[in-house]
């Protein structure tokens, strides 16, 4: 029986590389974001890939995807990012409570939809795609180390919490990912500053690097829980520690 994975913020960068890497996979993919017109394009591209509009912060948004499913085996919780490089001193609530809202209650709101769905499957796997922002703070990073850090809490929690159920908590925490979203998002639209955040980097990571490891850990045995795998490119030893070229 083919399986029904979920990809939350599909419509572009580690979200549309790991529905595309899924269905290629074999699984059903329903593939939810805001972006409807890139998730139809998405759709068009790639046989098996269902698109569904979703907003992970309006819980009529959630509760209507979870309507829509008649089951689902995988959940992949990407939807999220980061906004502003503001020290804490000068941080926007509003921007941290943004920041909050899609990371941590976003993923609350959808895993607490569909988890009835994913216990009943027999096997079912949440992925929570975090960051190494979730384990180490950085200068200019309080809002979104503070968000990660409270996705990364919240997933060993649900660990712990579902123990012996038909049902395994992943968590994937990527370092450097060159990915066209990300860094315009954090700037605000800020192209050429953007830009400057890879500037110089040898082989950030890509989406589909990212997407490789979320396929391996959801296509592990059912006994196999991979508890949290965290995945840099080889120029990056920390947040804050990254080798460049100069010259």
């Amino acid at each position: 029986m083919t399986k029904t994975a979920v990809v939350t913020g599909a419509s572009g960068g580690i979200g549309e590389a790991t529905a595309r890497r899924l269905a290629a996979e074999g699984f059903e993919v329903v593939a939810a974001a805001r972006r409807r017109e890139r998730l139809d394009k998405l759709a068009a591209e790639v046989p098996g890939i269902t698109p569904v509009t979703l907003d992970v912060t309006s819980p009529e948004s959630v509760a209507a995807l979870a309507e829509f499913l008649p089951s689902c085996d995988v959940l992949v919780n990407n939807a999220g990012g980061a906004i502003g490089l503001e020290p804490v001193a000068e941080g926007d609530p509003a921007d941290w409570r943004a920041m909050y809202d899609s990371n941590v209650i976003g993923s609350l709101r959808v895993t607490q939809a569909l988890l009835p769905k994913l216990l009943a499957s027999g096997d079912g796997v949440i992925v929570m795609l975090t960051s190494i922002a979730g384990e180490v703070t950085y200068e200019g990073g309080g809002g979104y180390t503070a968000a990660k850090h409270a996705q990364a809490a919240m997933t060993e929690t649900l660990r712990l919490e579902l123990v012996g159920r038909p049902i395994r908590i992943v968590e994937v925490a990527p370092g450097m990912v060159h990915t066209e979203g990300f860094s315009l998002n954090r700037f605000r639209g800020d192209a050429e500053r953007a830009a400057k955040v890879y500037e110089g980097v040898p082989d950030p990571l890509t989406a589909d690097d990212v997407a490789d490891c979320i396929a391996w850990c959801v296509t592990r045995p059912a006994h196999v829980n991979i508890d949290k795998l965290v995945v840099k490119p080889r120029a990056q030893a920390a947040p804050h520690k990254v080798h460049r070229v100069t010259g």
